[in-house]
């Protein structure tokens, strides 16, 4: 339901209390003490049958007797009277409701469940059940537990534990920050984390989000709100869980499975949404310090000033524990500390970083220092540490460093950041930096971790907006043959594909493979394994069995046999070992392999396994027979590109092998990295495949090619999630991969036209599309004139989340050319898109928007959409008729008569195609 109805929960009128009590000590007295003393303005109706009034304020029997609709119904009453409560208050007409009462249960039966069945009748959203409630300074609202009313702010904190979220509130409110509102979820019966950013993400009164989790039960909902979220503002996120028992040890069939914990996978989906990750308490009040104070800025260059060089290299190790990067003087900078510092002993022009300005620095030195690396274009942020001495006072520091501030955000080229460490030693130091913008920290180590929060979201930004390399054309995968196989073997009942299945498969995504060899006995895979021999090679010989998951476990590889005798020797060796310490296992052969001669080779892992809460995962890493133990791997969720895939692999350990050292050349990284965006197609296409081990898969200058590998497999699960429905595969993901079943080739006029979704890599090609189009048709789609096609411009028209927008672009399939493009983004509801559409100005008149028009409302009406609107400029003739022909209704804007709105209601849309 996402925000539907949130302006009744986020800025209700009026507010009633079911369960408020006289008692101390009660969560019925404590919420209405707070709600009272936070100021509200509207009326206040406490709710209790027992209770004549309470307070001086007249009780209510039942939330039917209001004497009107309430706004927002706070729920602490006993868990059994709570479905009945919400029914009431639906029934009444109120807007929403937060349940403060616990344990209410879960599933078919519980108090929880027809609760929310009865909400979902009246359109009634919820909070909790078990949370602290809520609070939103801006409207005088403490509907919560919370001890204080925090002060108004625009940092939005939303959090599944109710302690957590008390925690955070009390610390930031305490140091003087500001919350546009503070949500406690409690278990999420309704409105959840995702309904949550869609909101603030929108929300002009809020500058960033802090967000606090555990586990989530809507993957693809969350990553869709995360990554949209993101792309506007700061997300901090903590979870907490982070060290639980995982459910899946010991259970795992695939050395990806083991590998594949679910806090590293909460970490990848993090990165791929562009959430900035802390990991306790103290980073997140680093970030709340940081974000309260600084906005990001581009670059990780950090100039250090301090007063003594000890301070300055403790901050100086802390930045390169967290991969920071320290700053270099430039000359300029250094020949203005000779002049302006009194000598320290050192030879004039070598000043380093970081500075140390002596133990008798007083506020003159800090000033003239900082004025100094405020100019220095060689930096991006400064961060002064001062621990006060008999020698010099540190309100007197702190005056002259937020004076130097200011100072420098007047003549600099750009606001640089500053960060103080413990300048100052009381209320005066403390609101000198604050009133100047400056973040204070306790110690050199938060004050790192606060510059490096920046940095970090920075860098996410940066990667939401890169654009990928473009796929190689001839990558095209045989998907009918590789359902061939994986279907053959779920019709089988079989769990695991053979070894002649896993290579079929592996062919048919051109993932390259040594040649395999079924041999049912020992016999017969002598006779496999002459061929190679008489050519002069060795062979490896490995026992097939569904039920040894790991083959080196009973001995089952035999390595660099040389001849046929050593062939049935290693067999009956294997079978023999098999049948002492797997009785249980039925063997089905051995595989004959040539061995592979790659001596400077890296072993790596590539793999897929199947997450219970964010489906299929990617991981990369260190390989061979010991791969848990050194647990050197990165995961990443599909779909990947090309960039995706090379980030991944320079998150892991190994990469740095893949470099060239002495006389070993460079690994093929891209050949790497296109095993990973094949294995990842490979989950988007084949929902039935949950588990993939290539261990090891080979790497040198050569390319790549996978030794070993096994496939798990089973048959597609319904996901009842909201993508239901719209694919297997698409229910599976967290992040909704490209749509590849909406591809269309159409014959129009004297050409042949290929009609696809929009890529990311499609930037260059939108590039020079915009050549061909005229400035009047560019004023006409973007209502001003356009004449700056950026990197960022471009990337918001080619980077789409496809659970929320699609584009399709339409190409002449002779010359490549790009030759029109349609858009539709919905709203949060997933109820309303509005659209966009441009068509090369030298094409107009042959029917393509026609098309792409009908290709659009189609995959609107796919996707539960139920109105498609836009706005049109009054003189844009061409498209206002093309609107009505479709069915569209037409009116002038109220705020803009130039401008037209056009609407059209699905249910009652043409068929596409019709005129």
């Amino acid at each position: 339901m996402s925000t539907y109805r949130f302006e009744r929960i986020l800025a209700p009128r009026s507010v009633a209390l079911v369960g408020a009590s006289p008692r101390p000590g009660s969560f019925g007295a404590a919420i209405l003490r707070n709600l009272r003393e936070a100021g509200f303005p509207g009326p206040i109706w406490p709710v209790n049958p027992q209770h004549a009034e309470i307070d001086g304020l007249p009780c209510i029997a039942t939330v039917s007797d209001l004497p009107e609709p309430a706004d927002l119904v706070v729920m602490v009453s006993p868990a059994e009277t709570v479905p009945e409560v919400v029914a009431a208050a639906g029934a009444r007409g109120c807007g929403g409701g937060v349940i403060v009462s616990a344990r209410l249960g879960a599933g078919e039966g519980s108090a929880a469940e027809a609760a929310r069945r009865s909400a979902r009748q009246y359109g009634l959203r919820l909070l909790g059940p078990e949370c602290m409630g809520l609070a939103i300074p801006g409207a005088k609202l403490n509907a919560s537990l919370l001890a204080h009313l925090p002060p108004k702010g625009d940092l939005a904190l939303i959090a599944q534990s109710r302690t957590v979220a008390a925690g955070i509130a009390e610390w930031a409110g305490g140091r003087g920050y500001g919350f546009s509102a503070v949500v406690s979820l409690g278990l999420a019966l309704d409105v959840d984390v995702a309904d949550c950013l869609d909101h603030f993400a929108a929300d002009r009164g809020t500058r960033a989000i802090l967000l606090h989790l555990e586990t989530l039960h809507d993957a693809p909902k969350f990553m869709s709100a995360a990554r949209a979220a993101a792309r506007a503002k700061p997300v901090v996120v903590l979870r907490s869980g982070r060290s639980e028992t995982w459910p899946g040890n010991g259970r795992a069939a695939t050395h990806s499975g083991t590998l594949a914990k679910p806090d590293a996978v909460y970490d990848a989906a993090f990165r791929r949404a562009g959430l900035l990750r802390v990991n306790a308490l103290h980073e997140m009040f680093s970030a709340v310090e940081t974000l309260g104070r600084q906005r990001p800025f581009p670059g990780k260059r950090l100039a250090i000033a301090a007063n003594g060089r000890g301070l300055g290299a403790l901050a100086v190790d802390r930045l390169m524990d967290l991969g920071g990067t320290l700053a270099a003087l430039s000359a300029e900078t250094r020949e203005r500390l000779d002049a302006t510092l009194p000598a320290t002993g050192l030879e004039p022009g070598t000043w380093n970083n970081p500075l140390d300005l002596g133990a008798d620095a007083g506020g003159a030195r800090y000033a003239a220092a900082l004025d100094a690396l405020l100019a220095d274009r060689e930096n991006d942020a400064v961060l002064v540490i001062n621990v006060p001495t008999a020698l010099s006072t540190g309100q007197a520091v702190a005056g002259a460093v937020a004076e130097a501030v200011r100072r420098g955000r007047k003549t600099s080229f750009r606001a640089k950041p500053v960060f103080a460490v413990s300048v100052g030693d009381g209320a005066a130091a403390t609101v000198a930096l604050g009133e100047a913008g400056i973040p204070r920290f306790a110690t050199d180590a938060e004050a790192v971790e606060g510059f490096m929060h920046l940095v970090r979201y920075r860098e996410a930004q940066d990667d939401l907006m890169k654009t990928p390399d473009s796929l190689p054309q001839d990558f095209s995968p045989d998907v009918a043959a590789a359902r061939a196989i994986v279907g053959a073997a779920v019709a089988a009942g079989r769990s695991w594909l053979d070894p002649r299945e896993v290579a079929g498969l592996f062919a048919a995504y051109a993932i390259p493979t040594l040649p395999v060899h079924f041999a049912e006995d020992a016999d017969a895979a002598a006779e496999a394994a002459w061929p190679i021999i008489a050519a002069g090679g060795t062979v490896a010989l490995k026992v097939v069995s569904p039920a040894i998951v790991h083959k080196s476990d009973v001995g089952g590889v035999h390595l660099d046999l040389t001849s046929e005798a050593a062939v049935r020797e290693a067999a009956a060796e294997i079978l023999a070992r098999a049948a002492r310490d797997r009785p249980d296992a039925a063997l089905a052969g051995f595989v004959v392999q040539p061995m592979l001669r790659r001596r400077k080779a890296r072993e790596l892992i590539a793999g897929l396994t199947d997450d219970p809460v964010f489906g299929p995962v990617v991981v990369f890493g260190r390989g061979g027979t010991a791969v848990e133990v050194i647990d050197d791997r990165a995961l990443a969720l599909p779909p990947l590109d090309l960039r995706l895939a090379a980030e991944l692999i320079g998150r892991t350990r190994v990469s740095r092998r893949l470099k060239a050292y002495r006389d070993v050349a460079a690994a093929d990284e891209r050949a790497i990295a296109l095993v990973l965006v094949k294995i990842a197609q490979l989950a988007a296409d084949l929902p039935e495949v949950r588990e993939l081990d290539i261990n090891p898969l080979l790497a040198d200058e050569t390319g790549v090619i996978a030794v070993d590998a096994r496939v798990a497999v089973a048959p597609p699960q319904a996901a009842p999630r909201r993508d239901a429905g719209r694919g297997p595969s698409h229910a599976r993901f967290a992040v909704r991969p490209y749509p590849t079943e909406w591809e269309r080739r159409i014959a129009l006029d004297t050409m042949r036209v290929f009609i696809r979704p929009v890529r990311p890599e499609d930037e260059s090609l939108f590039e020079e599309f915009f050549r061909h189009v005229s400035e009047t048709d560019l004023r006409l789609r973007f209502f001003a004139p356009v004449r700056d096609f950026s990197h960022a411009f471009l990337a918001r028209l080619t980077q789409l989340d496809y659970a929320r927008a699609i584009a399709f672009v339409a190409i002449d399939e002779e010359t490549g050319a790009m030759l029109g493009a349609v858009r539709l983004h919905a709203d949060a509801n997933h109820e309303t898109g509005e659209y966009a559409i441009l068509i090369r100005s030298d094409l107009k008149g042959i029917g393509l928007g026609w098309l792409l028009m009908g290709l659009m409302i189609d995959w609107a009406r796919t996707e539960g959409i139920r109105h498609v609107e836009g706005q049109v400029l009054r003189e844009n003739s061409t498209m206002l008729a093309m609107c009505r022909k479709l069915g569209f209704t037409v009116r002038t804007d109220p705020s803009d008569p130039e401008l037209m709105l056009v609407q059209l209601a699905l249910d009652s849309a043409r068929p596409a195609g019709e005129s």
